[in-house]
C-alpha cells in the first residue's frame, strides 16, 4: 500500500491510498480518503496518534451506521416477555377503534 499525502492553498490535507482493501481475521476493512482542514489532521496526530485515527473515527462513527446493534436491541425487546404482553394488549385495542370508524 502507497500512501501520498498533499496540501493545498487552503490548508487542506488530502490523503490518497493506491490499495482499498485489507482482510484482517476474516473482516474486510476499506480504505477511504476524507478531507480535513489542517488544525483537525493535526489535532487528530496530537491526541489520537498516528496509527490510531482509523480506530478512533470508526469507533465515533460506528454507532451512527451500523444496524446490528439496532437488531440487537429489537431481540432484547422481543425477549421481554412483560413488555411483549403489553404491546399485545396495547395493538389489540386499537383494532377495536377502528370498528366504528366511517369508510
Amino acid at each position: 500500500m502507497k500512501m501520498i499525502c498533499t496540501r493545498d492553498q487552503s490548508d487542506v490535507y488530502y490523503v490518497y491510498y493506491t490499495y482499498n482493501r485489507v482482510f484482517l481475521e476474516d473482516v474486510m476493512q476499506r480504505k477511504l480518503t476524507i478531507t480535513l482542514d489542517e488544525d483537525v489532521y493535526e489535532g487528530l496526530h496530537k491526541v489520537i496518534g498516528r496509527r490510531k485515527i482509523s480506530q478512533f473515527i470508526e469507533a465515533l462513527v460506528r454507532p451512527h451506521v451500523t444496524i446490528t446493534e439496532l437488531e440487537a436491541g429489537y431481540a432484547a425487546m422481543a425477549a421481554d416477555e412483560e413488555r411483549e404482553a403489553a404491546a399485545l394488549v396495547w395493538s389489540e385495542a386499537l383494532i377495536g377503534d377502528n370498528t366504528h370508524e366511517t369508510r
